[in-house]
């Protein structure tokens, strides 16, 4: 029932919002938005665990899942969709579905959340399997559309993890982990795309980041990995050689596209005077890890 929700109830510090300035409607937003953070921060040992568990699959050729409906789904999709320009992730590796396709990134679709049945239709749309893992978003905790996703995802072998901002939900109960970050009553009230969305997206955040980590994409907390597929990636790209390696503007750009635009590449070889061909092999040997294999200590001793 929607009236035992935390993300449904009144909030009291707002139920005279329409009587209240821009100025104060924006600093009571602000407020609350404070909370938010430290709700995520009492959720942080279940985000890691899903992290450990998507880099499990990963490593093994699974894949991470997101899969939602209405805001949810739309932030499933968006960091989904910032996982290969930032981190050269596959295509297909990180994946977002929302209930409804693609056209309900931008409009409602009416309806597709309260159809279980759909959201097996759109797991097996992408082959989904026992070897991926899958999150299911919805701060509601009671959306079929992610519950049907769950219940499937389980019946096949893939690990599951739920993400939800009430507790005591159906959600919670329906995933192999759950994370619930509970930021109270939205400023108004049910706008789940307040509070609750911008804790899910600090969530998402966290474990597409902390996953993409662990598999070797960055280098302390530089992006190594990027793909140069603009010119504002492309100047990203070569400041971050320039600072590994002190080349200048020139010498970087050189380096660079003897490597293809490949920042790890370009750094095996100016460190340890290798062809780009040996420095693929090298990073190939250590599974993209660029610290190991330039052979440093993780702490960045030598």
């Amino acid at each position: 029932m929607l009236d035992k929700l935390t993300t449904e109830a009144s909030n009291p510090a707002s139920e005279a919002l329409d009587t209240k300035s821009p100025l104060e409607i924006v600093r009571l937003i602000n407020v609350e938005d404070a909370g938010v953070a430290a709700a995520v921060g009492r959720v942080t040992p279940a985000v890691a665990l899903a992290i450990e568990k998507a880099v499990e699959r990963l490593r093994a050729g699974g894949r991470l899942v997101y899969i939602g409906a209405g805001t949810s789904g739309r932030l499933g999709v968006l960091d989904a969709a910032e996982c290969p320009p930032t981190f050269s992730a596959p295509r297909g590796q990180v994946v977002g579905i929302i209930a409804g396709g693609a056209g309900a990134m931008t409009a409602s679709v009416e309806g597709a959340e309260d159809r279980p049945e759909l959201a097996v239709e759109d797991l097996r749309a992408v082959s989904f399997n026992g070897n991926d893992l899958l999150v299911g978003i919805a701060t509601s905790g009671r959306t079929p559309y992610v519950l049907g996703a769950l219940s499937y995802a389980r019946s096949i072998g893939a690990y599951t993890v739920a993400i939800s901002c009430n507790d005591d939900c159906q959600l919670n109960e329906s995933a192999d982990l759950a994370i619930v970050p509970v930021v109270g009553p939205e400023v108004l009230s049910g706008s789940t795309r307040m509070k609750a969305g911008t804790a899910t997206k600090m969530v998402l955040n966290m474990i597409s980041t902390g996953t993409m980590v662990l598999l070797g994409k960055t280098y302390g907390n530089l992006m190594v990995d990027l793909r140069a597929t603009n010119s504002k990636l492309t100047e990203r790209a070569r400041r971050i050689v320039k600072t590994l390696t002190r080349l200048s503007d020139t010498e970087a750009n050189e380096l660079l596209r003897r490597c293809d635009g490949e920042v790890k590449t370009a750094i095996v070889v100016h460190r340890q005077g290798a062809t780009p061909e040996m420095a693929r092999q090298a990073l190939s040997q250590h599974n993209g890890h660029l610290r190991r294999a330039l052979g440093e200590r993780p702490d960045g001793a030598d």
